[in-house]
């Protein structure tokens, strides 16, 4: 499997031959701040158990850093580097005053009760208690976890520090802080973006055929989204099964289902294979799962026009070439799927001044944000004859090195 962090330095290399970046900017640009490994100690199905958890701070040039946590079995120090590197190049594409960090901690999340949730949560911030703060590193919830994992974090963290800081911590719950919307701002914001390219390619939406791939927080509140809209789902996956039927799912029955069973498994349709499901006939792609999922094996098969990245890293450097000489626009990661950070700064500035927004506010906000960000990437694709993902890369890198520039840094 493509290693991530390898694949983020052929991004930023890519985008740094077309820009004519020297040796000490792309040096500066992919400069690890810092890398916190440790162990924690915990109690797993009634045995002391050792793990292994990782915060990786990567630059903070444009403000604090900044980045979810996943509690997963493959999570390993390579791919939270590139994704605290890919968090740093979302915040300056958005142009939010934020840099790039991520953690996370190796183990099956799946099996894990309650109270394991809990006590690696509590573990995790004992051990990273002084590399964060809301001034210096802030969390989220990524894969696995969730705003119940963030309430219980910025207990412990208070607790440890003896004060309260609700800012240390983003995607909580409303009763701690937490900001509306920010349950479904990832989706939303790709929602806002994606609109924009099925206006460039004039599609109507009770014509328009997605495909979902991967049906956790991010995918099924796109389909609920996007079903709302009018745009038609012919196609659904989680890790467990995917479902298909070419005349649209019922999107309202089958988020009900994913919760009341846990799977997409047994809803009415074609039960297909995930690489079935990357190649079949629709408009839209939206890959909302796990890095590397397409691959220059099959990128070659892929039928969408628009490939609407919702998950980190999900094409490799290999496919965006066979997908751009293809003619098929992937709007990338770092500006897709950058709603939930975007939301996560709102939720950090509401917590630091102690007045909260409603609902439309943010709506608004984030609408503002992601045209605005839409429109740099694409003007800077077109200026440059090149694909959306370098173009983003482009915007983002310029963003940074000019905070680096007037720090003294280049």
């Amino acid at each position: 499997m493509a290693n991530p962090f390898e694949n983020a330095k052929t991004q930023l290399a890519k985008a740094g031959k077309v820009r004519g970046f020297g040796k000490k900017e792309l040096d500066v640009l992919m400069k690890i701040n810092a890398i916190h490994e440790k162990e924690l100690h915990v109690t797993l199905a009634g045995k002391e158990t050792k793990l292994t958890a990782f915060r990786v701070q990567h630059n903070n040039a444009r403000g604090p850093f900044k980045g979810g946590i996943r509690f997963h079995p493959d999570v390993n120090l390579d791919e939270v580097k590139a994704l605290a590197f890919w968090m740093s190049m979302k915040c300056a594409v958005v142009n939010i005053p934020l840099g790039g960090g991520k953690g996370g901690v190796v183990v099956d999340a799946k099996n894990l009760s309650p109270k394991e949730y809990e006590d690696i949560s509590r573990a995790y911030i004992k051990s990273m208690a002084d590399h964060i703060g809301p001034d210096m590193d802030i969390l989220a919830p990524d894969v696995y976890t969730n705003p119940q994992v963030m309430a219980w974090m910025l207990d412990e963290y208070e607790k440890i520090k003896g004060i309260k800081a609700p800012g240390v911590i983003t995607g909580k719950p409303l009763a701690v802080g937490g900001s509306k919307t920010r349950d479904y701002s990832t989706a939303q914001g790709g929602v806002f973006v994606l609109k924009q390219a099925i206006d460039l390619f004039d599609m109507p939406p009770f014509n328009t055929k997605i495909v979902i791939q991967g049906f956790g927080n991010a995918g099924l509140h796109a389909a609920r989204l996007l079903h709302r809209i009018g745009y038609k789902i012919i196609a659904v996956s989680d890790s467990k099964a995917a479902v298909y039927n070419e005349k649209g799912l019922d999107v309202p029955k089958l988020i009900i289902h994913k919760n009341s069973t846990g799977s997409v498994r047994g809803f009415p349709g074609k039960e297909i294979s995930n690489e079935e499901l990357l190649i079949l006939d629709a408009h839209v792609l939206i890959p909302a799962a796990l890095e590397n999922m397409i691959t220059k094996d099959n990128a070659g098969k892929i039928k969408a026009k628009i490939i609407l990245e919702l998950a980190n890293g999900p094409v490799t450097p290999e496919a965006d070439e066979i997908l751009f000489k293809n003619d098929i626009f992937v709007i990338p990661d770092i500006l897709a799927n950058a709603g939930g950070v975007a939301v996560s700064y709102f939720e950090w500035v509401q917590n630091r001044t102690g007045y909260y927004w409603e609902e439309d506010d943010i709506l608004e906000k984030l609408g503002i944000l992601m045209f605005k960000a839409f429109k740099d990437v694409y003007e800077a694709s077109k200026r440059y004859s090149i694909d959306m993902r370098t173009a983003a890369f482009i915007v983002g890198t310029s963003r940074i090195l000019e905070a680096e520039r007037f720090k003294g840094n280049l």
